[in-house]
C-alpha cells in the first residue's frame, strides 16, 4: 500500500496535468458560458438557459488518462515500481481527482439552484436530467463520466505502449466502426424510439452505473495490456 501511495504522489508531482489545467479549462468554459448567458439576459431572454460548456473539463480527462501513462510509466519502471502498483496508484489518483471535480460540480449546481442561475437564469453546473436523483446522484454521474474519459485515454495509451501507433489507430477505427454499425442496426430495425425510452427509463443515474461497469471492463483490459507494455 505504501508503494501504491508513492505512485499517487508521483502522479501528483505534475500538478498541471491533474489540477491546474482542469481548473483553467473549467473556469474558462464557465466564464464564456456566463458571458453568453448575461448577454442573452440583457436582451430580454429570461427563460432558463442551459449549455454544454461543463463538458470541457470532463473531456480533458481523456488527455489526462493518456498523459498518466505516457509521462510517468517509464519513470516508474526506472524506480522499480511494479506494474500493478503503478496501475492501482494511477487509478486511485484519477479517482481522487474525479471526486474533487464532482464535488465542485455539485456545489456549483446547488449555488445555481439557490440563486436562480446566478440571478440571470443561466445554468452551467445544474442540468435537470442529471439532478433527477438529487445532489448525490448528480455527483455519481459526474464521477462516472470523468473516470470513463480517463480510463478510455489510459486504455488507448496502454495499447499504444504495447502494440505501437498502427495497432492503436486500427483499434480506434475499429471501435468507431462498431459504433457506426450499431447505429445502422438500430436505424434499420426502427428501434430508436425503444432505445430512447430505455435511456429515459434508466435516467442519468442508471446510465452512470452502466458507465461504471464499462469503466471496470476497460480498466481490466488496460491492466492486462500494461503487463506486457514496453516503458
Amino acid at each position: 500500500m505504501t508503494r501504491t501511495l508513492n505512485v499517487v504522489r508521483m502522479q501528483l508531482i505534475n500538478r498541471q496535468t491533474y489540477i491546474w489545467v482542469p481548473v483553467i479549462v473549467l473556469l474558462g468554459s464557465f466564464a464564456i458560458a456566463f458571458a453568453v448567458y448575461a448577454l442573452l439576459f440583457s436582451v430580454g431572454v429570461t427563460t432558463p438557459k442551459y449549455g454544454g460548456g461543463a463538458q470541457a473539463p470532463l473531456w480533458y480527462f481523456g488527455v489526462v488518462g493518456v498523459q498518466a501513462l505516457t509521462l510517468t510509466f517509464p519513470f516508474s519502471q526506472a524506480m522499480s515500481v511494479t506494474r500493478r502498483e503503478f496501475y492501482v496508484g494511477t487509478l486511485v489518483t484519477a479517482g481522487i481527482t474525479s471526486v474533487l471535480l464532482s464535488v465542485i460540480f455539485v456545489l456549483g449546481g446547488l449555488v445555481e439552484q439557490a440563486t436562480r442561475g446566478w440571478g440571470i437564469e443561466g445554468y452551467f453546473f445544474y442540468l435537470p436530467w442529471v439532478w433527477e436523483a438529487g445532489p448525490l446522484g448528480a455527483g455519481v454521474v459526474f464521477f462516472a463520466i470523468a473516470m470513463l474519459f480517463f480510463v478510455v485515454g489510459f486504455w488507448a495509451a496502454t495499447i499504444y505502449k504495447r502494440f505501437g501507433p498502427l495497432a492503436t489507430t486500427a483499434t480506434l477505427i475499429g471501435t468507431a466502426a462498431v459504433l457506426v454499425a450499431l447505429a445502422w442496426l438500430i436505424t434499420a430495425t426502427g428501434s430508436w424510439a425503444t432505445v430512447a425510452e430505455g435511456f429515459v427509463a434508466l435516467g442519468a443515474l442508471g446510465l452512470a452505473v452502466w458507465g461504471l461497469v464499462l469503466n471496470a471492463a476497460l480498466a481490466a483490459s488496460s491492466f492486462l495490456t500494461l503487463r506486457r507494455a514496453v516503458p
